[in-house]
């Protein structure tokens, strides 16, 4: 059975192939900000469903699977617009405990399985020149919270309580084990 990643993110492809499944990447022009609900979990849920969906009607044979990543601190934080905005974020992890959540959708025609991973993720206090010099390189824009965690971010990171990938954008052992499930059912 053909299974679809409605996703352009180089990290969720390359977590994918950690996978014994062959797989195709179809990315989904779903539009993340239809979505507003401040509830982090539900947010993230939704908008891997949308993917999912978008996907999944071009694609009714074949099992579509929808992500999305959220940081969640006080607010959801989502990919920073400018630099100032990326500082801002930044600053407001310095130093204290925020939560990832990455919600995943596996869709298949009318039938849908979803689950969400949260990680708590504690950043060491970070100096201003820290953040300048971050905020100056590329990494912080396409990525929920302004960091990535597989890159210049890991350096911010003091601990981590939880799955690791499902920070950096698939909880790739857990999806595993739910797409098994999933595929299993259309094989009886």
């Amino acid at each position: 059975m053909e299974i679809i990643l409605a996703s352009q993110s180089p990290r969720r492809k390359e977590l994918m192939t950690l996978l014994p499944y062959p797989f195709k990447i179809h990315p989904s022009s779903f539009d993340e900000s239809t979505i507003t609900d401040p509830d982090p979990e539900t947010a993230v849920r939704k908008i891997a469903e949308g993917k999912a969906a978008d996907i999944a009607v071009e694609y009714p044979d074949s099992v579509v699977i929808g992500s999305d990543t959220i940081v969640y601190q006080d607010k959801i934080l989502g990919k920073p617009k400018t630099a100032e905005e990326a500082a801002d974020m930044l600053r407001s992890l310095s130093g204290r405990t925020h939560t990832v959540y990455t919600g995943v959708v596996l869709m298949k025609g009318t039938e849908m399985v979803s689950f969400t991973e949260q990680t708590e993720v504690t950043f060491w206090p970070l100096s201003d020149q820290e953040i300048s010099d971050y905020v100056a390189t590329d990494d912080p824009y396409d990525k929920a919270g302004a960091y990535g965690i597989q890159s210049g971010g890991a350096l911010f990171v003091h601990s981590i309580k939880g799955d690791y990938y499902a920070v950096v954008g698939l909880p790739a052992a857990r999806l595993k084990r739910e797409l098994q499930r999933f595929l299993s059912c259309f094989h009886s």
